[in-house]
């Protein structure tokens, strides 16, 4: 028993920090839409960077070095990538829409982890894909059936590019959670975001309304919460048993989707999702070890 109970605990940790991250969304959309992804994005990251370096300077924690340093600016420049996207195409795309795209993650990750760790690709890996490739091609083909703007369409897409960012993402988080506690994870992930878009910043992005700053602040404690609760989680449990829980986003942003946008989840979508998922469950699942005795045959 005391072998199962931190994988459900972390499990039931990674859930709550899904649930948390789901509101951020629906925040850090509200900003998008008012300010523009490239501006909601820094300032959210900033944000992350000042609540979660307090706690690091107030605990007089040690510097990362060397190879964990290099580990953290990778996984901070897919993260920021990535999240940009992603906050990007959800101006465009209802909330309920993106989240099931972002549902596509997981079985990449297994083609990511098996180019960047040597991982093998299991046969089931392969079925799982083509289903899920089916799922994005239902909720294509909503798109076109109710006559999508340039500007949704656009917006799937980067969603869909983001979710590519996202699982390489995921293959560097498993190996940065178990050199690194989440603190340090989820202050030096804000740390790099912050970084790299301070350098378009002049171009792309601009002060925010006073109105605006308590939100942000308000996003960016939803995110570092979420952050911390997720990097806990896969310190202490397997990726592939953590992927699963990524899709509980989904009830969660059709939600408030609903509530704080209006936004009606479609038949398309839901669809769509299912597959996805359904695609996601079977690519993750375990081979069957056969009996010795067959095995043998």
């Amino acid at each position: 028993m005391s072998g199962v109970e931190p994988s459900r605990i972390a499990v039931a940790v990674g859930a709550v920090g899904i649930a948390i991250y789901a509101g951020m969304d629906a925040v850090m959309k509200g900003l998008s839409i008012a300010s523009g992804a490239y501006s909601a994005v820094l300032w959210r990251s900033l944000a992350g960077v000042l609540i979660a370096g307090s706690v690091f300077l107030a605990r007089r924690r040690r510097w990362p070095r060397g190879a964990a340093l290099r580990l953290h600016i990778a996984r901070g420049t897919l993260a920021g990538s990535s999240v940009l996207l992603f906050f990007w195409g959800l101006a465009r795309v209802p909330m309920a829409k993106a989240i099931a795209l972002t549902f596509l993650a997981p079985v990449i990750a297994i083609f990511l982890a098996a180019w960047m760790l040597g991982e093998r690709i299991r046969p089931y890996a392969m079925l799982g894909a083509a289903m899920s490739a089916i799922g994005v091609i239902v909720i294509a083909a909503g798109e076109i059936s109710r006559d999508a703007s340039t500007d949704s369409v656009l917006g799937n897409i980067a969603i869909v590019i983001a979710s590519v960012l996202y699982a390489g993402n995921l293959v560097l988080l498993r190996r940065q959670a178990q050199g690194a506690d989440p603190l340090e994870v989820t202050l030096l992930t804000s740390l790099v975001i912050s970084t790299l878009l301070m350098v378009g910043a002049p171009w792309f992005s601009g002060w925010p309304d006073w109105p605006q700053v308590p939100v942000i602040g308000f996003a960016g404690t939803l995110g570092t919460i979420s952050s911390l609760l997720m990097a806990w989680a896969y310190a202490r449990a397997e990726t592939q048993v953590l992927a699963t829980i990524e899709y509980s986003a989904f009830v969660w942003a059709g939600v408030l989707g609903y509530l704080v946008f209006g936004e009606v989840v479609t038949l398309f979508t839901v669809t769509g999702a299912v597959l996805i998922v359904a695609g996601c469950l079977i690519a993750v699942r375990k081979p069957i070890p056969l009996p010795q005795t067959e095995a043998a045959l």
